[in-house]
């Protein structure tokens, strides 16, 4: 049905196609379907859809236990962005160029209909509630020419994008990961002791903006004999071991209230302040897409620094301290973090250091200012939330938070807010910038 309507919507509506682009590119769940995000009151589609994709990630056994889901986030809003913009007009694309595309071609239809071409085809088991969704999403727009044209240049985005991260390594299998025991080496960590890490390949593919994965790589870890590594050591030993007697009750609870996927947490934070300033559809085209393809970026580059150096989890090196080697660091067989069990994969750099660093930059820049009143929901805490008057505090919090749920020394983190500010310095630098910029730019 859904297939009849759009050839319906489509009819005599036609575009010459031509692909280029700026860049090169080789190739708990919340009880809510895809189709439920979209209430009566009309949505901008991009946030509509952004949405869309979280509840599809946060549904058990949708997302690729080897596929990092930056990976959707980051294709899906190059397509809307690259469709909306062909339309818009004002910035450069980031992949696909379209010639002969009317002005008067509906952005809310071309954003609508590249995101529901690029979900069906990462997540066809969702196709029926998003060909619900794409039906609501269209159903706010007036019927007409526009409309059709929108649509079609929506899908055409969508299938070059696509096509042009086929190959990109994401279907890669896995690289077995040999543990190796030594201090300071990545060891499985009790209690649950994982017997293989996470996104092993992760590091080999090809990234959305960055030239290659290793371009910001930081340099190595404090040695285990540096007083820099032993105040780590002891921070995180007295902060962020279960049922910490030198935490405060509101540390405790920050380290469990961001302890989950921290790209969903700032994807839902820019949804927050996009609606809270009333952003256009190729506003939030460009933003979205910023925050995404930075984010992704972000989790190729720390993987590859993680698997470059191996660095053990504060779990392991408590546990195991040697006072010949460090006098400063004293063991203590039976710790275990606020959290319970730890990220498998190493310590150094810290995710959420990365990309709430990352994240926070992007917005930052994107808004020209820090200052924001907003609220956050936690992935992992149901009805709990957690107020906020800046961006840079949010992302702080973020970043502290995994010193008090026992997962990352201090060091981990720092050098991550420092990987994650370069990436995405260089995301807003050299993409999806302004045209008139360009113009003037070639001026000089």
């Amino acid at each position: 049905m859904l297939s009849r309507y759009i050839q319906r919507t489509l009819l005599g509506a036609s575009l010459l196609i031509v692909a280029g682009g700026s860049h090169s590119v080789s190739a708990n769940a919340k009880n809510q379907s895809p189709q439920d995000s979209s209430s009566s009151e009309q949505v901008n589609p991009v946030v509509q859809w952004n949405r869309a994709l979280l509840v599809i990630v946060r549904t058990p056994g949708a997302q690729s236990a080897t596929v990092h889901p930056t990976r959707s986030f980051a294709i899906m809003h190059a397509a809307i962005y690259d469709a909306v913009n062909t339309i818009d007009r004002t910035h450069q694309p980031y992949l696909v160029r379209l010639s002969g595309v009317p002005r008067d071609a509906s952005q809310e239809a071309a954003a609508a209909a590249a995101a529901h071409e690029v979900l069906v085809a990462l997540y066809p088991a969702f196709k029926a509630t998003l060909d619900t969704q794409l039906q609501q999403s269209l159903a706010q727009i007036r019927d007409g020419n526009d409309k059709a044209k929108g649509v079609l240049i929506g899908q055409n985005v969508a299938d070059r994008i696509l096509a042009a991260r086929s190959n990109d390594g994401s279907n890669a299998a896995p690289i077995p990961f040999v543990f190796v025991n030594a201090p300071g080496d990545y060891q499985s960590t009790p209690p649950n002791f994982p017997p293989q890490l996470q996104f092993t390949h992760w590091s080999h593919v090809t990234p959305f903006a960055l030239e290659h994965a290793n371009q910001f790589r930081p340099g190595p870890p404090p040695a285990l004999t540096s007083d820099a590594y032993s105040d780590a050591f002891n921070q995180v030993k007295s902060l962020g071991i279960i049922n910490s007697t030198t935490a405060t009750a509101d540390e405790a609870l920050t380290g469990r209230f961001w302890n989950g996927a921290i790209q969903n947490y700032w994807n839902e934070i820019t949804q927050t302040l996009s609606l809270a300033r009333g952003l256009s559809t190729a506003q939030n085209a460009r933003l979205f897409a910023l925050l995404n393809l930075s984010l992704a970026d972000d989790v190729i580059a720390f993987y590859d620094a993680k698997y470059t150096y191996n660095f053990w989890r504060p779990v392991t090196a408590i546990r195991a301290a040697d006072s010949g080697i460090n006098p400063e660091t004293v063991a203590d067989p039976n710790w275990l973090p606020e959290v319970v069990k730890t990220t498998a994969d190493p310590s150094y750099p810290g995710a959420h250091g990365v990309i709430s660093a990352s994240a926070a930059e992007v917005l930052i820049s994107f808004f020209e200012r820090d200052q924001a009143n907003f609220n956050v929901t936690s992935e992992v805490l149901p009805g709990v939330e957690r107020s906020f008057t800046s961006i840079s505090a949010a992302a702080e919090e973020a970043t502290l938070s995994r010193i008090f749920g026992g997962q990352h020394f201090r060091t981990d983190l720092t050098t991550g807010q420092r990987l994650g500010r370069e990436v995405a310095d260089f995301v807003v630098d050299n993409f999806l910038t302004s045209k008139q910029r360009k113009e003037d730019s070639d001026d000089k």
